[in-house]
């Protein structure tokens, strides 16, 4: 059988792009489409076979790609994958929209439906940073997206969600059934550290949305030692919010960010995620998490057993519930063994399977 993958972009590495690395273990002769791509980085990750489309022959294309959101649902249709029996997209804007023939199985693992099209479209167009004419410029253009995406969704055969949050956002926009399997994460890399743990932890990408502006100002009431990690346009102006107990380490290897997990006492993570790698990744450390209880958090978060909830998306919120919990309760062997349900091995095992059984049950005439 002949596989093809498809990505939404290749300009950077996050939880999608480590999916797609997975998807390319387990079918590894198989080459990747994707709308734009940083050239460095596509090939030191994800080797020569990497195509792209005519968007990536335009000015700027690899740091300036919002550019040209207009042509990017032609881009991905102007894809040729004729000559494949399964395509397998991974999505979060425009990788489900491939055309495939009738016989050709399309299987989507779906990271969320475009958020910006869909639950926080008013959300998005405030935290634009374009003059006010601009912007009202967008108003059309997303809704002519929006109905695009959604008959863009129709062609998918079948649907896979990262997480049950994910599900019931495909089930409400798309008008689909999808079956839930959660992201790899890479558990056995991450250790138990031993000693005394004088720092929370925080970080990811440095963008609005992940609200570490909380973090922060919970911070600056406790006076506790916060370390947060990972680089984004919201740098600047979280750091001028900080006080000194506060260190930004900025982007990390995987190695240090490893070692940054296992000697936290805590992970916060305040903002509502489509899944959340990174609390996985605290608690391979044996980190327990304190979380926003709403999104993924609600499916790996097990409160008073992984870490605890809060209810308020507040920094009083963060402050309240960091006073009232004893860090030093949660057993970090109990904590780890939450995590090794979100295993790369799983996910390798569940991905075929499920490819599998949909390919069999699939007309091929």
């Amino acid at each position: 059988m002949q596989v093809a993958l498809v990505h939404d972009f290749l300009i950077q590495r996050g939880g999608a792009e480590n999916v797609l690395k997975e998807l390319t273990r387990i079918f590894p002769q198989s080459p990747i489409y994707t709308l734009v791509h940083h050239r460095g980085y596509s090939r030191e990750v994800f080797g020569k076979h990497v195509y792209t489309s005519y968007i990536q022959q335009l000015p700027f294309a690899d740091r300036k790609y919002q550019w040209y959101l207009p042509l990017m649902p032609s881009a991905i249709e102007h894809f040729n994958l004729s000559s494949y029996d399964i395509v397998v997209s991974s999505s979060s804007a425009f990788a489900n929209g491939i055309l495939t023939l009738p016989q050709t199985l399309h299987v989507c693992y779906c990271h969320t439906p475009t958020r910006y099209l869909w639950e926080d479209t008013h959300g998005y167009l405030a935290d634009l940073r374009y003059p006010r004419v601009l912007k009202k410029l967008l108003i059309p253009l997303l809704s002519f997206l929006r109905v695009w995406d959604y008959q863009a969704a129709q062609r998918v055969d079948a649907f896979i969600a990262n997480s049950k949050t994910v599900q019931k956002r495909i089930k409400k926009y798309y008008g689909r059934e999808s079956t839930v399997m959660y992201p790899p994460v890479d558990v056995a890399s991450f250790t138990v550290a031993a000693g005394p743990k004088d720092y929370f932890l925080a970080g990811g990408r440095l963008v609005p949305y992940k609200k570490i502006d909380l973090v922060i100002e919970a911070f600056r009431a406790l006076d506790m030692p916060l370390k947060i990690f990972g680089t984004g346009p919201d740098t600047e102006r979280l750091r001028k919010r900080a006080k000194d107990n506060v260190e930004f380490v900025g982007r990390v290897s995987e190695r240090e960010k490893r070692k940054l997990f296992a000697n936290a006492r805590a992970f916060i993570n305040p903002q509502v995620e489509d899944f959340g790698i990174t609390m996985i990744e605290a608690l391979a450390s044996g980190t327990p998490v304190v979380a926003y209880r709403g999104g993924g958090a609600e499916e790996i978060v097990g409160d008073g057993i992984n870490g605890v909830f809060f209810n308020e998306q507040t920094w009083e919120g963060i402050v309240d519930i960091v006073m009232r919990t004893d860090f030093s309760h949660f057993d970090p062997a109990t904590v780890r063994a939450s995590a090794e349900k979100f295993s790369t091995e799983r996910f390798h095992r569940e991905m075929r399977d499920f490819v599998e059984r949909a390919y069999q049950m699939h007309p091929h005439a």
